[in-house]
């Protein structure tokens, strides 16, 4: 008899991981589906979801949230959560996206690890109903973990997946995953928390900058933002390199921008998004901690004395 696929969301956290291993445990065919964005805190540091799911063996599908995604995060229909976090209009978003995945592969229906009231504004019964009928799922999505006090839904009522089996956590008491996880030997879970950086006060702040002083925004302009330490002069931005790792960032992403490097002392680069090149170089002097250094402005060196602490604060995005 053929086995019943099914898509999983799979963050990397611990909920998504045991939701996945109920599914499993059903005798089901699971393939994990993550979304790559540039507001995961796990980005740029190894992120290691990959081997998380060798250890459940089941595949992961990749799918990246794209310019379709920014325009959400711009002005999301259902508002912020914490900061500007766009946490109900990204899990539609991302549904729907599974659903089309879900289809693609003939899977007969979609799970993620969601539990009844953990989350202040995505995991409301209410809002978990609202979700999934936006999503254009209504009926349709399995959350293993909290099945017992949800609705049933068309896999269950069709014999693809057993209800009985299926938990009723609630709230936002992690004690029962955690004890599960010990009980089904699941380790290596990734993202503590929401794992998503728009929640993020500080970076809330950049993001606002960034949107209030550019139209069109694209995927790499916010990759830049988890890097550096911002200033923002008019309509020109200028990035500042804080260790090598964030310097080798900058020359990836640096695109048509002018990146300064400093020539005779030890110091960052410098990531200039429009003209402002002497600002730009003053500024990098000043992370130099000399008086006065050699910056490499385009082709040429030239010698620049840092800013003031004070003009330097006047600058800094805030």
């Amino acid at each position: 008899m053929k086995k019943i696929k099914a898509v999983g969301l799979f963050s990397g956290g611990l909920d998504s991981a045991l939701a996945i291993k109920l599914v499993q445990d059903q005798g089901i065919e699971v393939i994990a589906l993550n979304f790559v964005s540039p507001f995961c805190t796990c980005t740029g540091k190894g992120c290691s979801i990959g081997d998380l799911a060798k250890k459940l063996k089941i595949p992961i599908k990749l799918m990246n949230k794209g310019k379709d995604y920014i325009k959400i995060v711009r002005n999301p229909k259902h508002g912020y959560g914490r900061n500007v976090n766009p946490c109900v209009d990204c899990k539609i978003y991302i549904l729907k996206k599974a659903k089309e995945y879900a289809k693609e592969i003939g899977a007969k229906f979609l799970f993620t690890g969601e539990v009844v009231g953990q989350r202040p504004m995505s995991q409301h019964f209410k809002t978990l109903m609202l979700i999934e009928e936006e999503a254009g799922l209504k009926g349709k999505l399995v959350r293993p973990l909290c099945a017992g006090l949800l609705p049933e839904t068309e896999a269950e009522k069709k014999g693809w997946i057993d209800r009985g089996k299926l938990l009723k956590f609630r709230g936002r008491n992690r004690t029962p995953q955690l004890d599960l996880a010990k009980k089904l030997k699941i380790d290596g879970f990734l993202c503590g928390g929401s794992g998503c950086r728009l929640t993020d006060k500080e970076y809330a702040i950049k993001v606002r900058d960034l949107f209030k002083h550019k139209k069109n925004v694209v995927v790499n302009d916010l990759k830049l933002l988890n890097v550096g330490r911002h200033f923002r002069i008019g309509k020109d931005k200028i990035i500042v390199g804080r260790n090598e790792y964030e310097n080798k960032v900058l020359e990836q992403l640096k695109g048509k921008n002018v990146l300064l490097e400093p020539v005779d002392v030890p110091g960052p680069s410098v990531l200039v998004q429009g003209k402002e090149f002497g600002i730009g170089a003053r500024i990098l002097v000043y992370y130099t901690k000399a008086k006065q250094a050699t910056v490499k402005i385009k082709k040429k060196e030239v010698k620049i004395k840092q800013i003031s602490k004070k003009e330097l604060g006047k600058y800094r995005v805030k």
